[in-house]
This record gives C-alpha cells, structure tokens and sequence, in this order.
C-alpha cells in the first residue's frame, strides 16, 4: 500500500459533499420562495373551509362591495361575487392547470430525450425529425383552434400544451445526454453488463437532473401563465375560477373598483415570480460544473461485414482466439478506411498477453472489438473473435451485455474518470454485482466489503461509503479492479491500468492484478505502451505497429532479440541511466540584431 493511499485513508479531514438539499436550505431566496408557495398552495388546499361563499355564488348586495364587508373580506366583484373566494379557489385551478402541463412536457420530453441522446444516429434521426414537426405548430393559435374539441375544459387544454412544450424539454435532455453518454463512467457501467435502462435511469439522468429540475420550475410557471393569458382573452369555462378571468373582468371595471383588478394580477405576479427565483436557486445548488474526461468511442455494437457464425463450436484449443480481425471507418467519400487490418492472437487460461504499440497502433480498438463496445460507424469487415468457441462477432448487445462482467471484464484507465461522480464507490460496486450476478443489496454489500479488503484497501467501510473524489487516484485503480473481478470473470481486458499512477502504486497495481490472476486462473490481455509494465508482467507480447500485429512472440524472445524494425525501434527508445544522447544539439539561429541565440533544447 502506497503512502498515497494510506494517507488518504486515514485523513479525517476530507471535506464531505454537500447535498443539493442543504444547499437549498442554506439559501435565504430559496427558503423565502419555497414558503410562499407554500402558503399560497395550503390556502387553495383550504379554500372550502376559508371561503364563506363559493366562487360562482352571486349576491346583488354584493356587487362592486368594497373591502372588509361582512362575509366579503376582499370586497365583491361586478357581478355580485366574493373576490376572495374566487382568488383561493383561482390558486386551485393555477396549480391543476401548471402540474397537467408540466408533467405531460416532462414525461414526453424527458423520455424521448433519453432515448434520442442515447442510442444511435438512426434513433437520434426519427426523434429528431419528430421533434422538429411538432416544433412548426403555431402553438397559442393551435390551442384556441381546438378549444372546441375540448368544450372549453382547461385541463384538456393543458394537456395539449404540455404536448407542444414536450419539445423544449426533449432538446435539453438530449444534448445533455449525447454529452454524458460519452463520459468514461457510462462505458465503464455498460461494459459491466448493466441494461441500458438501468444505464438511463441511474447514472444518466441522476447526472443530468439537475437542468430538468430548473427547467420544471419555469415550465410550471408558464404553464399558469399560458392558462391564465387564455382565461383573460375569454377562452374556456366562464365557470371555472381563474386570475385571467377575474383580472379581465377587473380591468373591465378598473375605473370604479380598482382593486378588483390588483388582487388577482398581484396574486399570479407573486406566483410566477416565486416560481422563477426558486428555479434561480435550484440552479445554483444543482448546476456543478463536472469534468469532461476524454472518450475514445461511444457504446455502440459494430455492424459486421459477410456475417459471421454465432453459434457455440466444440471446445477451442485457446481460451480467446482473434483470426484476421479487421476494422474500418467510413470517410467523407463513403469509403472504408481500416484501422485494424489482419489482428491475429491467442490467449490462454492464467496467461498474460502484452499489447503493445504507440498511440493510433489499434490496440484499444481490438480491445473494444473483444468487448463490443466499439461506435456506431466502425465496420468490422473480416475476421473472428472466439471466447472459448464461441463466437462474438455478430452477436446481440442482449447477448453480449451477458457476457461483459461475467466471462469478460474490463479494467479501464483513468480511474478517476471512469467511476460516476454522483454514486458512492459501494453503490457503483453493487449495482454491477447484482445485475450480473442477482444478488440481494444484503448479500452484494457483504460481498463488495470483501471484495474491497481482498483488493488490499485498508478501510473497505470507509471506502465504500466515499465519493471518488474523497479516495486517491491508486485507491480507484483497486476500486475498478475489484469491480472487474467481482463475478470472476475468465479473460480480463486492462486497458493500460497503470496510466496516471506514481511508480510506486503502478508496482503495487500489477502485483495485485497478478496475484488475483493466479486465484482465479483468469486470462489477461494487458493494453499498454509501457515496455516495463510489459516485462514485468506479461508471458507473451504481441507488438501493433499502424493496425497489424508485425511480431508475436514471448516476452524474453521479444526483449533479448526482437525481429522486427518497428519493435527494435520501440525498445531501442527507452530511456536508462546508462545511455548517452547521441543526438546533436539544435542549431543556433540567427536573429535580427546579429548575434546568435538558441531558443530551444530538443526534448529529450
């Protein structure tokens, strides 16, 4: 165990997260616009047994009364009627009015945002144009059109609206979701093998709910300012107490009883503002700013090219066998470029295969080929990936997302990245146990806690109770490694695990990756660049230069007498204290005033 992670562990000044709820109530604006809709609510909840006259009962006594009569708190209207009952009874119809549009918008628009940031361009495409459509309907002009198939009932009408404002709410959540889906922590979840309904659900839109929570407080105020603009132009159930019918009715009589026309405009003045200010306030304990980290492909099952057999063979020599693997990308012409071309490689039980190569070899997109994971565009043209005889190319995600985190796993790197944000380390740890696996929370927790302390971290309680950003960067490394081997997994896939670590906890990642190799007998495919990290752990080697794979062979072979020129450039690059720069100095250069200055060394 590294100082690093010791000192982590043991730190009790780790500062903890605040919740968004604290934040709120910490917040002065919040608080106060969060009371007075809340009396503003509980006085149209009581309206019956406040009100001493119902909100359509006239009296001819009563008509144009000033305030504070007998039975008439806030005076009577021009038609004989309590203005104060009509304002309570108002608030009951706001609030109907503003949960009918709301919550109809959020579920269409949430829904199909979703589905539309999530999955592929074709999905993406249909919503989009869907979307698009109903966005060219002259809204306000639609709903006066069809007040007469809804016989002037507010609620249906509403209904409609929240049809037409769906649109506004399905752009927001799907470019907050085509932002998401490309974060680390999202491939590191599917990859797992959980659903991508339980991937929507719990570290999608947890992550992005913030912004809809800020837009469903806007949207509630314009849902009862739409009503109320329809009530005032006279449009709908002349029955139905509303702030538009009375301020219309007010300002038809603004010259004698002015009041009549304040009470109801200051009541929904009070409303729309409280509404915005606490959607203000829900944006500043909901809108973090959260780190983008780099992605190198999204979640997407690749299309095959002269299909492949799927069907289980007899038992394979090998554990994993690639044959002739090819990879393509369209370019702009339509045409297919490879950028794996040829992949051929075994691997065995309890071996470990060294890939090797500079950045743009292909290493990680064979790996991701193994995982199926690969984007939506690329093209696997040629060639086979068996797992013991099975073949996976050409397999449903259904079917492939049963083998992710039971018989394949993944180790990814950058850690920190690569575990949500939002979820605590235990959380993240027994949701892909008890997808893959079908455990009880009792029994996933017991078993994460042993997982954790059989992983060498000092304080599995307290680890499993913590954020990612509350342990260090080596103790996420053993995080993910315990998730890869929860379900004891029988080929591990480590992306160069080591990437980001001080050398100190790089040694201690690959002793614990090989001491669990060997209880589990499990194979191990080691993406890295990384010749150390090669020959410290790895039995064979197989070196990508450009897509192909140009030598194979065992490690000692490789490193005591490569064949290739590509592999003998790669070794001949690493630096040791013994070697000399042979390489000479930059030239000077010649500057304007004459004299001679050198302006930069070469990098070493």
């Amino acid at each position: 165990m590294s100082a690093n992670d010791h000192a982590t562990m043991a730190s009790s000044t780790t500062p903890r997260r605040t919740s968004p709820l604290r934040k709120l109530l910490r917040d002065p604006q919040a608080l106060s616009t969060a009371g007075v809709l809340f009396v503003i609510v509980l006085l149209g909840v009581l309206s019956p047994l406040l009100a001493s006259h119902g909100p359509n009962q006239a009296s001819l006594d009563a008509i144009n009364a000033g305030s504070g009569r007998a039975g008439y708190l806030l005076g009577g209207d021009q038609s004989g009627r309590d203005i104060f009952s009509r304002l309570l009874h108002s608030i009951n119809t706001s609030m109907i009015a503003g949960l009918i549009g709301t919550g109809v918008s959020l579920t269409i628009g949430v829904t199909a945002g979703l589905v539309g940031g999530y999955f592929g361009r074709r999905v993406r495409t249909v919503t989009d144009w869907v979307f698009n459509l109903v966005m060219t309907f002259p809204g306000l002009l639609l709903l006066i059109v069809l007040l007469p198939l809804t016989g002037g009932d507010y609620r249906a009408t509403m209904l409609i609206f929240g049809v037409l404002s769906s649109t506004g709410i399905f752009r927001l959540v799907r470019n907050l979701v085509v932002g998401v889906k490309n974060e680390l922590f999202v491939d590191a979840a599917r990859v797992s093998g959980l659903t991508n309904l339980r991937i929507l659900g719990r570290h999608v839109l947890f992550v992005i709910r913030g912004p809809i929570i800020i837009a469903t407080a806007f949207l509630m105020g314009s849902s009862i300012s739409l009503q109320s603009g329809l009530a005032f132009l006279g449009l709908g159930s002349n029955t139905v107490p509303s702030f538009g019918a009375m301020i219309s009715e007010g300002f038809a009589n603004l010259y004698e009883t002015p009041m009549q026309f304040i009470w109801p405009s200051l009541m929904l003045g009070v409303i729309n503002a409280s509404f915005v200010l606490l959607g203000n306030s829900l944006r500043d304990a909901l809108d973090r700013g959260r780190p983008k980290p780099a992605k190198i492909t999204t979640p997407a099952r690749p299309r095959t090219v002269n299909g492949a057999d799927t069907t289980v063979g007899s038992p394979a020599a090998h554990l994993l066998t690639v044959e002739d693997l090819a990879i393509a990308y369209p370019t702009p012409s339509g045409e297919l470029r490879e950028v794996v071309s040829g992949v051929s490689l075994s691997l065995d039980a309890g071996e470990t295969l060294g890939l090797v190569g500079e950045s743009g070899s292909g290493k990680t997109q064979t790996a991701f080929a193994l995982l199926g994971v690969l984007p939506t565009e690329a093209v696997v043209t040629r060639g086979s990936i068996k797992l013991d005889g099975r073949e996976l190319l050409g397999l449903s995600e259904g079917e492939l997302r049963g083998l992710r985190g039971t018989s394949v796993a993944y180790v990814p790197q950058e850690p920190m990245s690569n575990l949500d944000p939002s979820c605590t380390v235990g959380s993240q740890l027994m949701e892909g146990l008890r997808a893959s696996q079908h455990m009880s929370r009792q029994a996933a927790r017991a078993h994460v806690l042993a997982l954790l302390d059989r992983v060498g971290i000092p304080d599995p309680r307290r680890t499993f109770d913590s954020y990612p950003h509350q342990i260090s960067g080596g103790m996420a490394q053993r995080v993910l490694i315990a998730g890869a081997v929860a379900s004891s997994p029988r080929l591990l896939i480590a992306d160069e695990p080591t990437t980001a670590l001080d050398v100190t906890v790089q040694a201690e990642i690959l002793d614990l990756l090989r001491d669990i190799q060997q209880q589990l007998n499990m194979a191990v495919l080691l993406v890295t660049h990384n010749f150390g990290v090669v020959a410290d752990s790895c039995s064979r080697v197989a070196v990508m230069q450009r897509g192909e794979v140009v030598e194979i062979g065992k490690a000692g072979e490789i490193f005591g007498a490569p064949r290739h020129p590509y592999t003998r450039m790669l070794l001949g690059s690493i630096l040791d204290e013994n070697g000399l720069r042979a390489d000479p100095p930059d030239a000077p250069v010649q500057v304007a005033t004459g004299t001679t200055e050198v302006l930069e060394e070469k990098a070493s």
